[in-house]
C-alpha cells in the first residue's frame, strides 16, 4: 500500500513568549484534522508540539506536495492563529508569511518534510522535531546515521545496508540540488553539508533499491521573508529497520549535543539537547535548542503510537553535556563563537546599524 507521510509545522503563537504551545492551539488543530479524517481526506493524524511550534503529522494517499493536504495544513494553522490572537499569544501567526494560501505551503513559512512510500510488512518510522534551531541542523546526524560505521554497525555487518546511501543536498541560497553516493563520495558530501547554513540534506535514499530513507524540511524563513522573522525549527522523517539503520542507530547521533545555530533571537550557536516531548519547552536564554523524536509503526496508513523516544534515562548524560556546553557558550556573551558570524546576521539588526554608521568609516 502506498502511503504518504507528511510532517508540517509552524509557529503560530508562543505561550509564554517563545517557550511553549498553549493547549488550545493543539486542541484547535485536532478538531480541524478530525473533520478531515472523518471526510476521508486523510487516513490518520497526530498533533504535537516542540517548543513554540505546532506539529501536524498526517498520513494520506495523495502523494507529496499535494495541494489539498497543504491547504488543510494552512487552514489548520490560520484557524489556530485566530485562537492565538484571542489569547494574545506571542508572535501569533509569525510563520504564515503570506496573506493567503497559494497551492503549496513551501515558500509560505511552514516547514515541511514528506515522503511517499510502499508500506513494508513492518514500517517503523521516527519523526524528529527541533526548536530554536534552523534548517541544516540535521546534516550532521544524517551523516552519522547513514555513512558513519562507528555510529551505524549495520553499514558493516548488514548486507542490506552495505551498498550505502544516496544523499540529495540542496543549496538553499542558489536554489540548486545535487546528489552524492556514499561511501565513495563522502568526502565531497562533507565539503558541502559541513556548511549547514547554506547546504542542507533534503532526502536520503537506499542505493540498493532506491527506496527513500529520510526526508527533512529545508525552508529558511529569513531567505523567504528577506528579514529575520523567527527560526526555521526543522522537522525530519527517518524510516528504520531492514534496509535502513535500526532504531538505535538512528537515535545514537543525538547522544552528543551538536553545536547548531539558533537559540536566542536565532543569532547564537548552542547545543542541541535531546529531550522528552514534555521537556521541549526551552526557557534558558530561550533555549538551549531542543530536539524530540516520536516513533510510530505504520499499519495501512494508521499511526500506531507515538512512542516518545528520548523519554529514557539513557539520554540523561546527553542532556547534562548540553547544559555544560550551554554554560560555556553563554560566557562568551555577544562574542563569537557564541554569537553567529556577521554573514549569518544579515537578516537581524546588522543592516540598519551599518546604514546608520556608514559615514563614520575612515580609510586607514
Amino acid at each position: 500500500m502506498k502511503v504518504t507521510l507528511s510532517v508540517i509545522k509552524a509557529d503560530i503563537g508562543g505561550w509564554v513568549g517563545h517557550s511553549a504551545i498553549h493547549p488550545a492551539l493543539e486542541e484547535s488543530a485536532r478538531e480541524s484534522l478530525a473533520v478531515a479524517k472523518q471526510n476521508g481526506q486523510i487516513i490518520d493524524f497526530c498533533v504535537t508540539s516542540c517548543g513554540d511550534d505546532l506539529q501536524l503529522i498526517l498520513t494520506h494517499t495523495l502523494g507529496v506536495d499535494n495541494e489539498q493536504i497543504h491547504r488543510l495544513a494552512w487552514d489548520t494553522f490560520t484557524t489556530g492563529t485566530e485562537v492565538a490572537k484571542r489569547l494574545k499569544l506571542y508572535g501569533a501567526g509569525q510563520d504564515l508569511l503570506a496573506d493567503a494560501f497559494s497551492g503549496n505551503v513551501k515558500g509560505q513559512g511552514p516547514g515541511v518534510a514528506e515522503m511517499e512510500i510502499e508500506e513494508r510488512t513492518s514500517e517503523p518510522v521516527l519523526i524528529f522535531m527541533a526548536d530554536k534551531t534552523s534548517a541544516g541542523s540535521w546534516n550532521l546526524p544524517l551523516f552519522k546515521m547513514f555513512v558513519d560505521p562507528f555510529n551505524t554497525a549495520g553499514l558493516i555487518i548488514a548486507p542490506s545496508l552495505h551498498q550505502g546511501f544516496r544523499f540529495e543536498v540542496h543549496d538553499i541560497r542558489e536554489h540548486k540540488k545535487i546528489f552524492f553516493d556514499t561511501p565513495e563520495e563522502m568526502y565531497d558530501l562533507l565539503m558541502f553539508i559541513g556548511t549547514p547554513s547554506r547546504f542542507t540534506v533534503k532526502h536520503v535514499f537506499a542505493r540498493h533499491d532506491g527506496a527513500i530513507a529520510a526526508a527533512s524540511s529545508t525552508e529558511r524563513l529569513s531567505l523567504i521573508a528577506g528579514k529575520y522573522v523567527g527560526k526555521d525549527d526543522p522537522v525530519m522523517i527517518v524510516r528504520s529497520q531492514h534496509q535502513f539503520p535500526a532504531v538505535g542507530e538512528i537515535l545514537e547521533p543525538f547522544r552528543y549535543p551538536w553545536i547548531i545555530e539558533g537559540w536566542m533571537r536565532g543569532s547564537h550557536y548552542g547545543p542541541l539537547m535531546p529531550v522528552a516531548q514534555k521537556q521541549a519547552t526551552p526557557s534558558r536564554f530561550d533555549g538551549p535548542p531542543r530536539v524530540i523524536c516520536l516513533g510510530f509503526q505504520l499499519a495501512d496508513g494508521k499511526l500506531i503510537g507515538p512512542r516518545d523516544m528520548f523519554d529514557d534515562p539513557s539520554w540523561d548524560e546527553a542532556r547534562r553535556d548540553a547544559n555544560l556546553l550551554a554554560d560555556h557558550l553563554r560566557r562568551h556573551g555577544p562574542f563569537e563563537p557564541h554569537r553567529l558570524p556577521l554573514e549569518e546576521m544579515e537578516y537581524t539588526s546588522l543592516p540598519q546599524i551599518m546604514e546608520k554608521i556608514k559615514g563614520r568609516w575612515e580609510k586607514l
